[in-house]
C-alpha cells in the first residue's frame, strides 16, 4: 500500500511536501516525495490529500483504570490529600466500572492519535479481556504497593511475576510497576530490580512526583512523611537523600526505568539519572493539576536525560468549563508549549513520539517514520505551509481522520 499526503512528518528527517509513505505488511518500506516515487501495479494506492501524515503518538505513562474519573476528584491542597480522596473513590467502583473506564480511555487515545500506550494496571484481573478490544498497543505495568497491606515484597513480586507468566498476546505485553517511592518498602524495589534485569524487563515506577514526598525522603519529615508513619511504614529509608537517590541506593535506576513525573530535584539527581539511561515521563496537564513546582526540563535535557510526554490520568486532569477533559497527547503537547517557552514545537513533538518509544525498548521501530519501521501512522487536517508544520501538529484538535497500527486501519480514512 502507498499512502500520499499533502505532507509528511517523518520526525528523525525533515518534513517532506507531496510525499508518499510505502508499506509493506507491518512494516514502512520507504518514504520519499510524491515526484519521486516508482510505484509498481501492484500497489494500492491511496491519496489522504490534505492531510499530514505523521508517527502514531507514543504515550509513555497513563491509568486507563481512571478515566472516568474525570472531573470527579477537585485540586486538591496537599498530595497526600488528594491520596486518601482517590482511595475512597476506588472503594464504590466494581469490576465492570473498571473495565468500562479503562476501554472509554483507549478508545479516546485512540481517537485522538495515540497508538502505543505504557498503562498502570491497578486491575490485573481486567486482562487480557480489555487488551482484545482495542487495536492500541498497550504496555500494561502492574502495580505494586505493600504498604498498608503488610505483605511481603517477594509474595508481592511473585504474584506479580505469575500473572505476567499467564498473560500472552501478540501485541500486548504485562510488566512491572513498583507504584511510588513512598508507598513501596526497598527491598520490593531491589527485589525488582534484579527480576527486571534478569528478564530484560521494563519498569515504570512514580517518583519525586510531589514536594512532600522529596521532603519525606531528603529530610525525613514532612505531612507525607508523619501521614505514612501512621499508616505504618517503616521510614528509616527517609532522610539519606532524594527520592532518585533513594532508587539509586535500591538499584532501580537503568535504561530499563521510566520515572514518572521526577518534579522535584536535588542537585545532582539529573546527571545520576543520564548516568543510568534513566528516562523521565513529564505529564504536563497532571502538573498543573497539583500546581507542582516548575518542572525542570531543560535542567534533565542538559544533563543528558530521554524526556517524554505522557497524559497521567484523567482523575488529575482539571475541567475547562463543564467540559470533561479526555486523554489527549495534543492537549499534553499545547499543555508543555503553554508552560515552557524555551522549546520548540519540533522537540515536543519528539517528546511525544520518539522520546516514548525510546523509553518503552522501541528506538527506531515506533515514533518515526522511516524504512523498517513498524507502520503506525496518524493522519491530520492540514492546508498550511511547510514552514509551520510543527506548530500546525501542536494546533491540532479533535480526533485525528486516520490512524494505522501495525499496517492495519484502526480508524480508516473517510473515502
Amino acid at each position: 500500500m502507498i499512502l500520499r499526503a499533502k505532507a509528511i512528518v517523518p520526525i528523525t528527517a525533515p518534513p517532506i511536501e507531496d510525499g508518499a509513505v510505502f508499506i509493506e505488511g507491518k512494516k514502512i518500506r520507504s518514504i520519499t516525495p510524491w515526484k519521486d516515487l516508482r510505484p509498481h501495479r501492484r500497489e494500492k494506492v491511496l491519496d489522504l490529500g490534505e492531510v499530514i501524515l505523521l508517527p502514531g503518538l507514543v504515550n509513555p505513562h497513563c491509568h486507563l483504570d481512571y478515566t472516568d474519573m474525570a472531573g470527579e476528584l477537585s485540586p486538591p491542597k496537599t498530595f497526600t490529600d488528594w491520596i486518601g480522596a482517590i482511595t475512597a473513590h476506588k472503594t464504590g467502583w466494581s469490576y465492570s466500572d473498571y473495565a468500562r473506564s479503562w476501554l472509554r480511555g483507549a478508545h479516546q487515545l485512540l481517537k485522538t492519535g495515540t497508538t502505543t500506550v505504557g498503562d498502570i494496571e491497578c486491575m490485573p484481573d481486567l486482562l487480557p479481556e480489555v487488551w482484545d478490544a482495542t487495536p492500541l498497543r498497550i504496555f500494561s505495568f502492574l502495580e505494586m504497593t505493600g504498604i498498608k497491606s503488610r505483605r511481603l515484597p517477594k509474595d508481592i513480586l511473585r504474584e506479580a511475576v505469575e500473572t505476567i507468566a499467564s498473560l500472552k498476546h501478540p501485541r500486548h505485553r504485562a510488566l512491572l510497576s513498583p507504584h511510588a517511592t513512598y508507598s513501596t518498602l526497598p527491598e520490593l524495589l531491589r527485589l525488582t530490580a534484579r527480576t527486571a534485569q534478569k528478564r530484560k524487563w521494563r519498569v515504570s515506577i512514580h517518583v519525586s512526583e510531589s514536594v512532600q514526598e522529596f521532603e519525606m525522603f531528603a529530610h525525613a519529615r514532612g505531612e507525607m512523611c508523619d501521614w505514612l508513619l501512621r499508616n505504618g511504614r517503616d521510614n528509616s529509608d527517609c532522610g539519606l537523600g532524594s527520592p532518585v537517590a533513594h532508587l539509586a541506593r535500591n538499584k532501580l535506576l537503568g535504561e530499563s526505568v521510566l520515572a514518572i513525573h521526577v518534579n522535584c530535584l536535588a542537585r545532582g539527581d539529573g546527571t545520576l539519572l543520564a548516568k543510568n539511561k534513566t528516562h523521565v515521563v513529564h505529564c504536563p496537564r497532571s502538573h498543573d493539576y497539583f500546581k507542582h513546582p516548575k518542572f525542570q526540563r531543560e535542567r534533565l535535557a542538559n544533563a543528558g536525560v530521554n524526556v517524554c510526554l505522557g497524559t497521567d490520568s484523567l482523575a488529575t486532569t482539571r475541567m475547562t468549563g463543564k467540559q470533561k477533559p479526555e486523554l489527549d497527547m495534543f492537549a499534553e503537547m499545547r499543555a508543555l508549549a503553554d508552560k515552557d517557552s524555551a522549546i520548540s514545537p519540533e522537540e515536543i513533538l519528539r517528546m511525544a513520539t520518539v522520546n516514548g518509544a525510546r523509553a518503552l525498548g522501541l528506538a527506531g521501530k515506533l515514533g518515526e517514520l522511516s524504512p523498517h519501521a513498524v507502520a503506525d501512522l496518524i493522519a491530520i487536517p492540514f492546508t498550511g505551509k511547510l514552514t509551520n508544520i510543527y506548530e500546525a501538529v501542536l494546533a491540532h484538535t479533535g480526533n485525528v481522520t486516520a490512524s494505522l497500527i501495525e499496517g492495519r486501519w484502526a480508524i480508516p480514512p473517510v473515502s
